[in-house]
């Protein structure tokens, strides 16, 4: 009994190196850091973008976002992709999901987006979040980011930002400007759903492999 206990867990172990090996930088245990700070502010500052939003107030939402969202920050990002700092792979990513849900839900709130987008949006978002405590039990860390996953978040930070913008003025090129915001949300739900697939994909398998690893 104790040697199949061992082996199980040898065999649990080896599941756990590959899967680092292959999705994850070697972590580095640093927290108080400039990235770090500015993943926080971020976050800090993602109620404020969503409340100016559903308020209306178009101007200060996006330079708040600018601001969120400004060249420094982008490099501070880079620096710490290179630096491969454990906690990155949390707190970007919150960081992300917040700005995503709680701007949509503005844009609900203040009648810009229809509220189909959001039940969509917040259910891929709620799964995802299960998987990852699900994964959590066996200590994993969060999934890789797939390209396909960047894609959607990417579209739907530019149908975000677009229809904040579409709001500020009334005529004809902005009319047009919203319906191509609103095509390029319905894309990145798409594309962001696309990547839930992928990531439950990825996380389903690697639950398979610990069960197995439990009945060896």
């Amino acid at each position: 009994m104790g040697t199949q206990q061992h082996a199980g867990g040898g065999y649990r172990q080896k599941i756990k190196q590959k899967f680092n090996q292959e999705y994850s930088p070697e972590p580095r245990d640093i927290y108080f850091t400039v990235p770090n700070l500015i993943s926080v502010l971020r976050i800090a500052s993602i109620p404020f973008i969503a409340w100016l939003v559903a308020d209306h107030r178009m101007v200060p939402a996006l330079i708040v976002l600018a601001v969120s969202a400004s060249p420094t920050a982008r490099r501070h990002h880079r620096a710490r992709l290179q630096s491969g700092e454990q906690d990155r792979q949390i707190l970007d990513p919150i960081a992300d999901r917040l700005l995503i849900i709680c701007s949509v839900l503005a844009l609900g709130v203040a009648g810009i987006i229809p509220w189909w987008m959001i039940i969509i949006i917040a259910a891929r978002d709620a799964w995802m979040m299960l998987l990852v405590l699900w994964l959590a039990q066996y200590d994993y860390g969060p999934l890789p980011v797939h390209f396909v996953g960047k894609a959607g978040t990417f579209m739907l930070m530019v149908s975000i930002v677009a229809l904040i913008f579409c709001d500020i003025w009334v005529n004809p090129f902005v009319g047009l400007l919203h319906l191509a915001a609103l095509a390029a949300g319905i894309w990145g739900v798409g594309l962001y759903w696309l990547a839930g697939c992928i990531y439950s994909k990825q996380g389903i398998s690697l639950l398979v492999k610990e069960k197995r690893a439990d009945g060896r």
